[in-house]
């Protein structure tokens, strides 16, 4: 195993809608190594999600405890836990989350400008990762003059364009026909291979749960089965 980058342990958390309490976590324990691609796999309502919204730093739990790096959450101010996000960790959702308005250069080169890098860097590290995904030629055409495929591929580029340590996708091929989907899943495959990047993926898509290194099961927000499998080629 690798060293380890996510470390949660005893983790649960609760929401309340209206009068009723719902338990998204339930004292869950796992270690995410450095450079690792797991998929978190089961049905909805087992706590994905939230999970996920853990790892990255967007919530932290009631019980128990989550680290990033060796560094616990609870310990961090909320700009602290902000600076984690936007610096060392990426993201990509289902519904792919980018700006009408801005191309798909303007869109990857977004938390750049966030970051305050400048210009002419920002838009040369937005060039070299939309080529990397295959996307050259896409450069200046909005969200609305894309496929859904290259949309996720935009964001993509957009989640690695600041070199994270790992990228968090929550159901990142749910909008994608089968063919989409796998072309992305073997995109961020590459990219783990290539940069060493750690991957986190939310999903319920069976082919990608099997062609996953690591797969953990949840259930009613326990983890219920841990899974690894020979890489094809190790």
């Amino acid at each position: 195993m690798p060293p380890a980058l996510f470390t949660v342990r005893a983790a649960a958390k609760r929401y309340e809608l209206g009068e009723t309490e719902v338990v998204a976590l339930d004292g869950v324990d796992l270690e995410i190594g450095a450079g690792e691609f797991v998929a978190i796999a089961g049905p909805s309502g087992s706590g994905k999600s939230t999970l996920l919204h853990l790892l990255g730093a967007l919530d932290t739990p009631d019980r128990g405890s989550v680290e990033i790096e060796g560094r616990d959450l609870a310990t961090l101010s909320e700009r602290e836990r902000t600076l984690l996000r936007r610096r060392r960790l990426g993201f990509v959702f289902q519904s792919f989350h980018l700006v009408p308005v801005l191309s798909a250069l303007e869109n990857v080169e977004y938390p750049l400008w966030i970051d305050d890098v400048p210009a002419a860097e920002r838009r040369e590290r937005a060039r070299k990762m939309l080529a990397a995904v295959g996307l050259a030629n896409r450069l200046d055409h909005r969200p609305d003059r894309l496929s859904g495929g290259e949309r996720q591929r935009v964001a993509i580029a957009r989640a690695l364009v600041h070199r994270p340590v790992a990228v968090l996708a929550d159901e990142p091929t749910g909008n994608l026909d089968s063919a989409n989907g796998a072309a992305i899943f073997e995109l961020m495959r590459s990219v783990r291979h290539e940069l060493g990047t750690t991957f986190v993926l939310a999903t319920h898509d069976p082919t990608l749960m099997a062609a996953s290194p690591r797969q953990i099961d949840l259930r009613d927000g326990r983890v219920v089965s841990d899974t690894l499998r020979a890489e094809a080629g190790a």
